[in-house]
């Protein structure tokens, strides 16, 4: 019986330990409550969730504003370098990129999925010795490396790079 008494002990005093680890986890660390992780450069949430952190909005507004995809999902990933210059004032590079993954494949999705690669060129565009062949300009600065998905159930291409991925140039 002191034997179970004593396990127990140890089994609630190492779940407890855990709870403590997990609830003092620093602010500026893991996810916030719209999906961003600003430490490890990603996003994870929904188009309304992306709305509410990104515009400031509430989640009524933005379930409007987003509609009918407010309640697709959205995976954003970003480099380091993207991350310096988009959110810390550093200057921008070719090696600044951000990955979008758009899916709203499901019965209370918008039915459309997308995929789409972005990476910083400068204002010279075509002319960079970051731009690839098949690119296509966004933002001012900024190609379309790759560019795809389904909508109404037909596949479509809308960019495609060679090589679509980063840091080929």
């Amino acid at each position: 019986m002191k034997k179970k008494i004593a396990a127990l002990a140890v089994a609630g005093t190492l779940l407890l330990s855990a709870v403590a680890a997990f609830a003092a986890k620093p602010s500026d660390k893991g996810f916030d409550e719209f999906g961003y992780n600003y430490n490890a450069g990603n996003f994870v949430g929904t188009g309304s969730e992306w709305c509410q952190g990104k515009l400031g909005q509430t989640k009524t507004y933005c379930d409007t504003y987003m509609d009918p995809y407010h309640n697709d999902h959205l995976k954003m990933k970003w480099s380091k370098a993207w991350d310096d210059a988009r959110f810390h004032g550093g200057d921008w590079t070719c090696d600044a990129w951000v990955d979008n993954q758009w899916n709203g494949a499901f019965p209370e999705g918008s039915g459309e999925v997308w995929h789409s690669r972005i990476v910083w060129v400068g204002s010279d565009l075509e002319e960079s010795e970051c731009w690839r062949d098949g690119g296509s300009p966004i933002w001012e600065s900024f190609e379309i490396l790759m560019d795809h998905g389904v909508a109404d159930n037909i596949h479509e291409w809308w960019t495609n790079t060679t090589p679509a991925g980063y840091g080929g140039y």
